[in-house]
């Protein structure tokens, strides 16, 4: 598989980058992006040790790692974060952009260095690359991390939604983008009744992110929503109970 451009114009591109051609057992699918801006490149969610050389390969043919200036973790699981010493190992000069609850975690991946870190108040905040170009850390706290944030790219019209419209599929079975909405509901339902903590959260975060134009959700795992994909998404959120609204069938008692 290649890497797949979602959005390009003269200085700014959104690049979804390759699977790995295996599908191997036991091991949490995941999804990484590439944002170029100028001369300047932005990681998102870069996986776990196990994933880093595919990604470093796929980044690689786009662009000098050393040109990555920021790296985005969504939240402190390790199938986004536990790379990160080699990553910063590569690039350099970039930065990691977190929650600030999840700084002091950070030393328990070798990371010493706090002056690489940036911490997001709870409220988020946005980014500017030198060009001027802006993203945004959109607050996504509860879901599923208590300290969490999706990234919105208003230039191309993307939202990097983290664990939110995440599917997982069937060995074999994998497809980039979502075509049968009713039928890939079947793969996301189980992980966001368990995953996802309350519906109050979520319509909170709905609150936020259905103000923006937004043409491609792009989720850490399972496939990218696009155009009227994205407007069915939002509204099965909507009339999703997970979490303390099932908290009995979790419990069991």
């Amino acid at each position: 598989m290649q890497n797949v451009t979602l959005y390009e114009d003269d200085i700014h591109k959104f690049i979804f980058l390759a699977w790995e051609e295996k599908e191997e057992e036991g091991i949490v699918q995941t999804n990484q992006y590439l944002i170029i801006d100028r001369d300047e490149a932005m990681l998102l969610d870069p996986g776990g040790a196990h994933v880093f050389p595919r990604v470093l390969a796929n980044v690689s043919e786009i662009v000098e790692p050393s040109k990555i200036k920021y790296i985005f973790f969504t939240h402190q699981d390790p199938d986004v974060t536990s790379g990160i010493t080699l990553w910063l190992s590569i690039a350099e000069n970039a930065k990691i952009y977190i929650s600030a609850l999840w700084t002091r975690f950070l030393p328990h991946f070798g990371i010493y260095d706090q002056r690489r870190v940036v911490a997001i108040p709870d409220k988020g905040e946005k980014l500017r690359f030198s060009s001027g170009t802006e993203v945004e850390f959109v607050p996504t706290h509860y879901l599923h991390s208590t300290g969490n944030f999706t990234l919105y790219d208003p230039r191309a019209k993307i939202l990097f939604s983290g664990d939110l419209g995440v599917a997982v599929f069937p060995k074999g079975r994998r497809y980039l983008f979502v075509e049968n909405f009713n039928e890939h509901v079947k793969l996301m339902e189980g992980f966001h009744k368990r995953y996802i903590t309350s519906s109050v959260a979520l319509r909170k975060w709905l609150s936020i992110v259905e103000k923006k134009d937004i043409k491609f959700v792009a989720p850490q795992h399972g496939a990218i929503f696009k155009e009227e994909n994205v407007k069915r998404l939002f509204e099965w959120f909507k009339t999703l109970k997970c979490g303390l609204e099932i908290i009995d069938e979790i419990y069991g008692w």
